[in-house]
């Protein structure tokens, strides 16, 4: 029987435990170019002791971002100022993994540069308003990309995972949840192609499945993870046929040989285990907990056989020892939700261990 607290082999990737470390925005790359601080370094070594660190999301390309104070990982910069957060977390003995998250639709022209706006399998926009340094503003119809373009968007996803493993991190994960680009094409109410990228189950799916193979083609499949979540409606999204869409993209990812699929459950649970019969690999799932945090309750998910490993957001957010504090029992820190994005230390670094 598996125990949370087991080491693990990822695709050849030891990792002490079975306890991940979800990727959260924490919109506070501050340095120069959008890249992460010694702050950041600070943060993410502070959690080395999870099995698997993913980090925020962090655009392939200047069009990728959707907030304020994000990190890239498309310039030569961004590589050189990843280096040394990379580098703090291997010092404590973790393994981190970059998540690449293109947020297309979900943006506004006031954080591109050089007059672009977002970008979507079609030109569909996003119901609400993003939240900005100058204050809340509508999202935007934003710009359908061409066939080129398509292709050149999964070229700036390999162009990043290069640049991850330049960076020192160990793998990448493809954000293809909560409604993000990726997502965008899965969803019917955003997709409205007709031709090879829309349409059909086949078509929505061809975008992630063709970004994931390029990018398991250039670094390694063995160094790359996708995150799904059905049935997500996060960022306006809506899906028909929901069950036949992600049966047919985790066939597809299947048949790439990824290190895991990251799921974001929804609340049909019977989903998950359908989706996780199906994947030949390791399955890390991110238990459908709303409105409370993912507690320890959820490790029994692993001892279970339903997931390989688990992922917690806020829990670790909150408590940065938080496999210790698992193992026992607690106490836990209370995660400050006032603090989740953008600001300094503060919520940030300073939430104490067991230790302390």
């Amino acid at each position: 029987m598996a125990d949370a607290f087991d080491s693990y082999d990822l695709a050849g990737t030891k990792l002490a435990n079975r306890i991940a470390m979800a990727p959260m925005t924490r919109s506070r790359a501050y340095g120069p170019g959008a890249t992460p601080t010694e702050l950041t370094a600070t943060y993410y070594a502070q959690r080395a002791s999870a099995g698997l660190i993913i980090t925020e999301g962090v655009q392939p390309s200047v069009v990728g971002q959707g907030y304020d104070d994000t990190p890239g990982l498309h310039s030569a910069e961004q590589v050189e100022a990843w280096r040394q957060v990379t580098g703090a977390v291997h010092a404590e003995g973790g393994v981190i993994f970059a998540q690449l998250m293109h947020s297309g639709r979900i943006g506004h022209p006031s954080l591109l540069p050089d007059g672009l706006i977002p970008v979507a399998p079609s030109p569909v926009r996003a119901a609400g308003q993003l939240y900005t340094h100058d204050g809340p503003k509508d999202f935007v119809v934003p710009h359908e990309l061409t066939e080129d373009e398509i292709t050149a968007t999964i070229a700036d996803f390999v162009t990043a995972a290069r640049n991850a493993i330049a960076a020192g991190f160990d793998g990448v994960e493809i954000h293809g949840a909560n409604g993000y680009l990726v997502h965008q094409f899965l969803a019917s109410g955003v997709n409205r192609r007709t031709d090879g990228w829309g349409g059909s189950v086949a078509g929505r799916i061809r975008f992630g499945a063709e970004v994931a193979a390029a990018v398991a083609d250039a670094i390694g499949a063995d160094k790359v993870g996708f995150r799904i979540s059905p049935d997500n409606p996060y960022n306006d999204i809506t899906e028909e046929g929901t069950e036949e869409v992600y049966t047919a993209l985790v066939a597809r990812l299947a048949a790439t040989g990824l290190a895991y699929l990251h799921i974001v459950e929804s609340p049909d649970r019977e989903l998950t285990r359908r989706l996780r019969a199906q994947w030949p690999g390791t399955f890390i799932v991110n238990p459908a907990t709303y409105p409370d945090v993912t507690g320890p309750d959820a490790l029994a998910l692993i001892t279970d056989g339903l997931a390989d490993l688990v992922s917690f957001g806020a829990l670790f957010l909150a408590n940065p020892d938080l496999p210790a504090r698992l193992a026992a029992g607690g106490p836990f820190n209370t995660p400050d939700r006032a603090s989740f994005f953008g600001g300094d230390h503060r919520g940030y670094t300073d939430y104490p261990a067991l230790s302390a």
